[in-house]
């Protein structure tokens, strides 16, 4: 109890494995996408967007022709995809966290599209093979992902909340 006498305020802590489970399985959403839209919309075959992705940690030789399996490009893309879908679900679920799972999809897919702008307007300097990826599809995809997450994160978490230490604010 405060000294009012009033219950004591509350604050509600992220639930950081809600955020990683809703990671995961909206980079999965997010690749499953790409993977089966991309070469549709782009032309090639799904092995140019793992070999993309892979590109990141292993350098734009790995996207010299063809454009086929090739084991160390799969586990590359895969971890940095993972690594990446699971870091920027942390920073949904550190905004979206307190409103529930409207603000969740929505605040997710604004998220999305904020992603979307700085890959593809900022990110490409230092990665110009993704520059040709820009368009609607990965627009749509990033969308597509941040309402994943924000929903997902808001329907798995485990609402937890701790007392607000007011000592700092009665001190001052």
């Amino acid at each position: 109890m405060n000294q009012t006498g009033d219950s004591p305020r509350m604050r509600q802590l992220v639930d950081w494995s809600s955020a990683i489970w809703a990671g995961l399985i909206g980079g999965t959403v997010f690749l499953i996408f790409n993977l089966l839209l991309s070469p549709i919309l782009l032309g090639g075959n799904a092995w140019v967007q793992i070999r993309l992705i892979a590109s990141i940690v292993m350098g734009p030789e790995i996207l010299a022709p063809p454009a086929t399996f090739h084991t160390g490009a799969l586990v590359a893309a895969l971890i940095c995809h993972y690594a990446l879908s699971v870091g920027f679900a942390l920073l949904v679920a550190y905004v979206v966290h307190r409103w529930g799972l409207i603000v969740g999809i929505v605040g997710g897919a604004v998220l999305g599209l904020f992603l979307y702008a700085i890959n593809f307007y900022s990110v490409t300097y230092f990665f110009p093979q993704f520059f040709p990826m820009r368009g609607a599809a990965m627009l749509l995809s990033h969308l597509l992902f941040g309402a994943v997450v924000g929903g997902l994160y808001e329907a798995l978490e485990v609402e937890e909340f701790v007392p607000v230490n007011d000592s700092s604010a009665q001190e001052a």
